[in-house]
C-alpha cells in the first residue's frame, strides 16, 4: 500500500518562540525570586509587618506573566517536541505557583513549612504524572524507524514513562540492583551535596527529618517532569542523536529545574538551588543518553536521586532565619551560603561538562555498573569524611522557651534606706522571692522533662525553662495547666570558621568627643567633679574587649563581673565590636564615655548579632544576682553585687522568638529591685509605630531615640507610640556617628539608638556618683532626666507629635547631675 506522503518538517519559528519563552522565563524567576526575598529582608530590616500575601502574589503574576507564552507553545505548534517543552514548562510553573503559596509561612515555622513543601510536592508528582501522560503527544512511529539496538525497547528505546528495563540481580519482587545510571546520579548528587556538608549544619533531628522528606519529594516532582517520554521527544529520528538528547533535552530540562528549584525552600534557602539545580539538567540528559546504549531507558530514578539531593543541601543545612541582611558580615552566614552556592555551581558546570562528553555519545560502551557503584561508594565516603572533619557533625536545632502562668508576685518590696544600702536590700528580697516562685511552681514539669530526657534549663527572673523539643514537645507543654505560651528560642548552627573580629580604623580623640559635649557630659566632669565613681554599670551585648585601653581600668573584676551563656568564656571579649562600642560610650576614658569614674561588668547575650529569649534572660538574670563562672543562678546569685544601672543596645524581634509579653516579668523584677534599666527604641525608622520589640516597649524601661549634630532625630530612630498608650520613646540623645572603642585597641564611628543608648545610662551613673542616696529612686531619676532634657529639632506633628518622635527631648547631663545634687 502506498504510504502517502511523510511528515512535514515544522519550520524554525516554533524552535526560535520556544527558546525566547525559555529566556523570558530564567529572567523573571531569577530577579523576581531574588527581590521577593529582597523585599523580605527590607521588612524585617526596616520593622515594618510581613507582608504575608507577598509570596501567593508573586505566584500568582509568576503564573500570568509566564503562563499565557507558555500555554501558547504548548498547543500552538506542529512541532511535537516544541508542544512537549510548553507542556513541561507550564507543568513546571503550576508547582512553582502552588509551592510559592507556603511561604506565607514566617521562617521561624521551618518544621512546618518543610512538612508542608514534602506533602505539596509529593501530591504535586502525582497530579502531574496523571496530567501530563494525558497532555504530551505520544510519539508518532513515523518519526522514527526504531533501528538498532533500542528497536527492542520501542520507538528510540521507549518502552513507557516509567520503564527502567528488565530486572536485573534478584529476580522476582526481590530488590532489584540500580542500573548504572542510576548510580551514576547518585554520585553526581553526593557531589552537588558536598559543599554544604562542609559549610552548613544540620537543625534539630525532626527538622532534618522532614528536610529528607521534602527533598525527596522534590526529587520525585521533578521525575514526573522529566520522565522517559519527556527525553524520547528529543531522541527520535533514525539513529537516535545522543548530542541533540544532551545541548537540546539538557536546556529544556534545565529551565524545568529552575522553576522546581525557585519553589523549593524559604527565607533565602531557595536562592542557592537557584544557581546549582538548571545545570543538572545537562547531566540528566547525559544520563539518559548513555542509557541508550544499554537498550533500556533511564526512567525516573536519576532525577530523583540527583535533584533530591542536589535540594538536600540548602534544605537540611542552612538555617533560613540566618540568611538575612541583619546578619551580613565578613564571614557570617550569607558569606558560607554564597561559598557553598559558588561551589555547587561550580561542581554542577564540571559535572555536565564531563558527564556530557563522557556519556553522551552515540558510540561507545555501556556504563558500567560495577565502575559507577564503586565510584558512588568512593564518593559517599569522602562526602561523610568530609561532613565529619571540616564540617559541622551532630544536631543543632531549635530550642523551646516555656512561660509559666504564675510569675512571682513583688508587690509589697519594702523600700529600705535610701541609698545603695537599701536598693541591695531590695535586690536581695527579689531575687528570694523569684526563685522561691520557680522552684516551686516548676518542679513537676522539670521532673518530667527529665524523665523524658530532655536537657532543660530553668529560669527565675521570668518564671520559664528552655528545653529541647520539636512541634510534639511544644503541643504537649501548651496543654499542661501551668504554661502559659510556649515560644520557639531561635539557635544559631555553627559556622566553618568563625568570622572575624571588627577592628576600628580611627585615631582616639584628642578631647571630649562631640557628643560628649552637646550632651554637657565634660562640664560635669570638670564643673562639678562628677565621673561615676562608686557605680556599676552593667551591659549585655555582643561582648566588651575587657583589654582595650578605653575599657580596662574600669572593669570591676572579680568572678562574677562577666558571663558568656554562649561560648562560657572566663575573660571579656568581643567579636563583633558592638558591644565594645556601647559600652565605651557609656564608660569609656579618654574622651568616648559620659562616666569614665564608673565601673562595669558585662553578659554576652548576642552571637553574630542573633540572640534569643533564653540569651536575652541569661544576661538580665545575671545582672539582678551575679554568680561566679560555673556557678548555679538559683542558688550561686548574689544580690548584693548587681550593678546599678543596665544599657541595653538589643530588642527581640519575633524572627528571634519573642512575642509582646516575653521579657516583661524580667523588667518588672528589675524595676522592683531598683535598677535602672536603660534600652535603645531602635533603628525601624522614620515609621511611626516603629518601637515594637521587647524591652524598648515597656514602661519600666527607659526608651533612648537617636539625634545627630543638630540635635535633630535621625531618620533611623524609631517611633512611637507604642501598645496600651505607652508614650515613646522617653528621651533621644546623640546617635549618629558617635566614635568609640572597638575590639583590639581601635577606634571607630557608628550610627544607631544602640549609640545613642549607653549615653543616657552614662548619665544615670553621673547622677547616682552625684546623690548616692539617689541610687534606686527610679521614679525621681526618671523625672529629673525628662525635667532637664532640651528640646530636640525639628519639632513635628508626624506620629501624634514631639513625644512619639523625641520624648521628652535630649539628655542633658549637666542640668540632670545639677538638678540630682540638688
Amino acid at each position: 500500500m502506498y504510504p502517502g506522503p511523510g511528515p512535514q518538517r515544522p519550520g524554525p519559528w516554533p524552535v526560535v518562540a520556544a527558546a525566547l519563552v525559555g529566556v523570558w522565563i530564567v529572567g523573571f524567576v531569577v530577579v523576581s525570586q531574588g527581590a521577593g526575598w529582597l523585599v523580605d529582608q527590607v521588612l524585617l530590616a526596616t520593622g515594618l509587618h510581613r507582608v504575608a500575601g507577598l509570596w501567593p502574589g508573586l505566584a500568582l503574576g509568576t503564573l500570568v506573566l509566564l503562563g499565557t507564552p507558555t500555554l501558547l507553545i504548548a498547543l500552538l505548534p506542529r512541532s511535537a517536541a516544541v508542544r512537549t517543552t510548553g507542556r513541561t514548562w507550564l507543568a513546571g510553573l503550576l508547582a512553582l505557583g502552588t509551592l510559592l503559596l507556603l511561604r506565607a509561612l514566617p521562617p521561624v515555622h521551618q518544621e512546618a513549612y518543610l512538612a508542608a513543601l514534602a506533602g505539596t510536592a509529593a501530591l504535586l508528582a502525582l497530579v502531574a504524572g496523571r496530567l501530563l501522560r494525558r497532555a504530551r503527544p505520544p510519539i508518532d512511529p513515523a518519526e522514527t524507524t526504531g533501528t538498532g539496538p533500542d528497536a527492542a525497547a520501542g520507538p528510540a528505546g521507549v518502552s513507557g514513562p516509567d520503564e527502567v528495563g528488565r530486572p536485573e540481580g534478584v529476580g522476582g519482587a526481590g530488590w532489584r540492583r540500580p542500573p548504572a545510571v542510576t548510580l551514576l546520579a547518585v554520585t553526581a548528587g553526593l557531589l552537588l551535596l558536598a559543599p554544604w556538608v562542609w559549610v552548613g549544619a544540620l537543625g534539630g533531628l525532626l527538622e532534618t527529618v522532614l528536610a529528607g522528606l521534602a527533598a525527596a519529594a522534590v526529587g520525585a516532582l521533578a521525575g514526573v517532569l522529566l520522565d522517559a517520554t519527556f527525553w524520547a521527544r528529543f531522541t527520535v529520528g533514525a539513529p537516535p542523536r545522543p548530542a541533540r538528547l544532551v545541548l537540546v533535552g539538557g536546556l529544556v530540562a534545565g529551565v524545568t529545574l529552575l522553576l522546581v528549584a525557585a519553589g523549593t525552600g524559604q527565607g533565602g534557602s531557595q536562592l542557592p538551588a537557584l544557581w546549582t539545580l538548571p545545570p543538572v539538567g545537562f547531566v540528566l540528559a547525559a544520563l539518559h543518553a548513555a542509557a541508550l546504549r544499554t537498550g533500556r531507558p533511564a526512567g525516573r530514578a536519576p532525577v530523583r536521586w540527583l535533584v533530591g539531593l542536589g535540594a538536600l543541601g540548602p534544605l537540611a543545612l542552612t538555617d533560613p532565619e540566618e540568611i538575612t541582611l541583619l546578619l551580613v558580615g565578613t564571614r557570617d552566614l550569607p558569606f558560607w551560603v554564597a561559598v557553598a552556592t559558588a561551589a555547587g555551581l561550580a561542581v554542577a558546570v564540571l559535572l555536565a561538562i564531563g558527564y556530557g562528553v563522557g556519556l553522551g555519545r552515540s558510540r561507545g560502551p555501556a556504563p558500567s555498573r560495577r565502575v559507577a557503584g564503586v565510584t558512588a561508594l568512593v564518593v559517599l565516603a569522602a562526602v561523610t569524611l568530609v561532613g565529619i572533619g571540616a564540617g559541622q557533625p551532630g544536631l543543632h536545632g531549635e530550642r523551646l522557651f516555656v512561660v509559666l502562668r504564675e510569675q512571682a508576685d513583688l508587690t509589697g518590696i519594702p523600700a529600705g534606706a535610701p541609698g545603695l544600702a537599701g536598693r541591695d536590700a531590695r535586690v536581695a528580697e527579689v531575687h528570694r522571692r523569684l526563685v522561691a516562685t520557680a522552684d516551686r511552681t516548676q518542679a513537676g514539669l522539670r521532673r518530667d522533662l527529665t524523665r523524658l530526657r530532655l536537657d532543660h534549663t530553668p529560669y527565675y527572673l521570668v518564671n520559664a525553662i528552655e528545653t529541647d523539643g520539636g512541634p510534639g514537645v511544644r503541643a504537649w507543654l501548651s496543654r499542661r495547666p501551668e504554661v502559659a505560651r510556649v515560644l520557639v528560642s531561635q539557635r544559631l548552627r555553627p559556622l566553618p570558621a568563625p568570622p572575624p573580629v571588627s577592628h576600628g580604623d580611627q585615631p582616639p580623640p584628642t578631647g571630649p568627643a562631640w557628643n560628649i559635649s552637646l550632651i554637657g557630659a565634660d562640664r560635669v566632669w570638670s564643673e562639678l567633679g562628677v565621673t561615676g565613681s562608686g557605680v556599676v554599670v552593667g551591659t549585655s551585648d555582643s561582648g566588651v574587649d575587657g583589654a582595650h585601653p578605653a575599657l580596662a581600668g574600669g572593669f570591676r573584676g572579680g568572678a562574677d563581673s562577666w558571663y558568656d551563656p554562649w561560648e562560657q568564656s572566663r575573660t571579656p571579649g568581643d567579636r563583633s565590636g558592638h558591644g565594645t562600642h556601647t559600652l565605651g560610650s557609656a564608660v569609656g576614658g579618654g574622651g568616648i564615655g559620659v562616666a569614665p569614674g564608673a565601673q562595669w561588668t558585662g553578659c554576652v547575650n548576642l552571637d553574630r548579632n542573633l540572640g534569643n529569649p533564653a540569651r536575652y534572660l541569661d544576661c538580665l538574670q545575671f545582672m539582678l544576682a551575679p554568680f561566679p563562672v560555673g556557678g548555679d543562678p538559683f542558688t550561686d546569685g548574689r544580690p548584693a553585687r548587681a550593678p546599678q544601672v543596665l544599657t541595653n543596645s538589643w530588642g527581640c524581634p519575633p524572627v528571634e522568638g519573642c512575642d509582646p509579653g516575653a521579657l516583661r516579668p524580667a523588667t518588672a523584677a528589675l524595676e522592683a529591685a531598683g535598677i535602672f534599666v536603660v534600652a535603645a527604641a531602635g533603628n525601624t525608622g522614620p515609621y511611626c509605630d516603629s518601637i515594637q520589640d521587647p524591652p524598648a516597649t515597656y514602661p519600666d524601661v527607659l526608651t533612648v531615640g537617636a539625634v545627630d549634630r543638630r540635635r535633630q532625630v535621625t531618620d533611623f530612630s524609631s517611633r512611637g507610640s507604642v501598645p496600651r498608650g505607652v508614650a515613646k520613646p522617653d528621651l533621644v540623645a546623640p546617635g549618629a556617628g558617635i566614635l568609640s572603642a572597638m575590639p583590639g585597641g581601635g577606634y571607630a564611628t557608628l550610627d544607631g539608638t544602640s549609640m545613642a543608648t549607653p549615653q543616657v545610662a552614662g548619665v544615670v551613673a553621673l547622677m547616682w556618683s552625684a546623690n548616692p542616696a539617689l541610687v534606686g529612686d527610679l521614679d525621681r531619676t526618671r523625672r529629673i532626666l525628662r525635667d532637664t532634657a532640651t528640646p530636640a529639632r525639628p519639632t513635628s506633628d508626624a506620629c501624634g507629635g514631639d513625644a512619639a518622635v523625641s520624648g521628652a527631648g535630649l539628655v542633658d547631663a549637666y542640668a540632670a547631675v545639677r538638678a540630682a545634687q540638688g
